[in-house]
């Protein structure tokens, strides 16, 4: 079982709509996962003009992927380098860390997440 932030059992980020990088709602990986899905974060409008001004529209639903687009409110499983890409920048999304996946430690420094907490 995989573990969160605090080396506790990861719990649920979303599901609805569905998140993660399996679809089950939970910021889980695996060596498949070269983008590191592991950062649960509550959007923001903020947030998603921000990534969208990046190329990454999380905002406009995608029916042939079967995704909704996001709206503030919504939690996501995050890439941990573009959570880090918008707090550099000053976008500091909130995060769910009993939702964030330890891996992104790996990626973000703690206090810069505890900063962030929901």
């Amino acid at each position: 079982m995989a573990n969160n932030v605090f080396g506790k059992p990861l719990i649920g980020c979303c599901t609805d709509p569905i998140t993660g990088y399996f679809r089950d709602g939970v910021c889980n990986t695996g060596p498949t996962d070269s983008g590191r899905h592991v950062v649960c974060a509550i959007m923001t409008q903020e947030f998603l003009e921000f990534t969208k001004s990046r190329g990454n529209d999380l905002s406009t639903p995608r029916p042939e992927y079967q995704f909704p687009g996001l709206k503030p409110g919504d939690g996501w499983c995050l890439c941990a380098l573009r959570w880090k890409e918008a707090y550099d920048a000053g976008v500091v999304v909130p995060v769910k860390l009993d939702a964030t996946h330890e891996k992104a430690l790996e990626y973000v420094d703690f206090s810069d997440l505890l900063e962030a907490k929901e």
